[in-house]
């Protein structure tokens, strides 16, 4: 195994001396003006480590296709929460991600004992004791290979919009706000997949 692999199942195993049974949580898709944000959480088996496992943002998009299926398919548990662009207008984004992050670990069979959750915050409702970890992702096993999930699910989302609405580039810039999505908003208009209280500021969405 890599030194960098082997660092992160390090962390891990100190983890799961101290509380046995633990997830790792991630999420995806806070930032971009459109679409779901994915929250996942995976329980990862110690006798069979997956090798490559990082944080997502340090993977290309070919190996992060290659270890989500394998971590979909060796993995202990896993549980993939999709949160609505409505949740999200009603919650806020912040809120909106905390609760599908509990959504992902009540969900998940066996339930684990201890959760480790990317970021500074632990959401309330987990069900099980939490830490927050930042960037997780880069010193978790657990929380990279959330992370992973959470990213190629709404990745693929966001193509499978992109063969539905193929004026808005999606398959480009994935949601987020770039030049190229402002202009094909500005030309086109809002359709449901849009985050309104995203959009409100830049004048796109007014409240009738």
């Amino acid at each position: 195994m890599k030194s960098n692999d082997s660092a992160l199942y390090q962390f891990d195993a100190q983890i799961r001396e101290r509380f046995g049974l633990f997830c790792g949580v991630d999420e995806a898709g806070r930032g971009p003006l459109c679409g779901p944000v994915c929250c996942a959480a995976v329980i990862l088996d110690p006798e069979d480590p997956i090798e490559g496992i990082n944080d997502s943002k340090k993977l290309t998009e070919k190996r992060r296709e290659t270890l989500f299926e394998q971590i979909t398919s060796r993995a202990v548990a896993y549980q993939v929460v999709f949160v609505s662009p409505q949740e999200i207008d009603e919650k806020n984004i912040l809120w909106a991600t905390m609760d599908g992050m509990a959504r992902a670990v009540r969900e998940l069979d066996p339930q684990p004992a201890y959760a480790l959750i990317d970021g500074n915050r632990c959401p309330p409702g987990l069900g099980v004791p939490a830490q927050a970890v930042v960037k997780g992702d880069a010193s978790s096993a657990s929380i990279a290979a959330a992370s992973i999930l959470a990213k190629v699910s709404r990745d693929r989302y966001m193509m499978e919009l992109d063969r539905r609405y193929p004026q808005y580039g999606l398959a480009k810039h994935k949601g987020y706000p770039t030049r190229l999505h402002y202009e094909r908003i500005a030309q086109y208009g809002i359709q449901p997949f849009y985050r309104r209280s995203f959009l409100k500021k830049q004048g796109y969405w007014h409240e009738k």
